[in-house]
């Protein structure tokens, strides 16, 4: 029983270290952007089950058709990363991936702010601040 859970643990860390090297490594904007992901993923469940105010269905309420759309639309993001990270190495770049990753953090960041509006919470200035800071990172870039 104990080679099997270290054959499982052996594959996953294997799985991991791979896509870990197909999208550029693991660095913080990655993981911002994952972490993003998610925290849009449960706030669009939270606005669509409790509140019964998403904008994704016709009835404001919860819809697994909508819910794989969305996991579908990050699972593409992810995609994209990968791709821009591929571009960067075939052009000896450095910056194409890092934009495209700013870019769906961003993305995400309105997605949350517009669920958390749904929701009816304010947002304190310091949030509005973050994002007017991504959004030049983004021009920059």
């Amino acid at each position: 029983m104990e080679n099997i859970k270290i054959a499982i643990f052996g594959g996953v860390s294997a799985l991991g270290g791979f896509l870990a090297y197909m999208f550029g490594g693991w660095s913080t904007d990655l993981a911002t952007l994952c972490i993003f992901m998610i925290v849009d993923f449960i706030t669009g469940l939270v606005v669509a089950g409790v509140f019964k105010k998403s904008a994704k269905t016709a009835n404001g309420a919860l819809e697994s058709k909508a819910g794989f759309k969305g996991l579908c639309k990050k699972a593409l993001m992810l995609l994209w990363v990968l791709v821009a990270h591929r571009l960067d190495m075939a052009l000896g770049l450095d910056f194409v991936r890092t934009a495209m990753i700013i870019g769906f953090i961003l993305n995400e960041l309105l997605s949350i702010v517009e669920n958390t509006g749904l929701m009816g919470l304010p947002l304190p200035s310091v949030v509005t601040k973050a994002i007017e800071i991504l959004k030049s990172k983004t021009d920059e870039k």
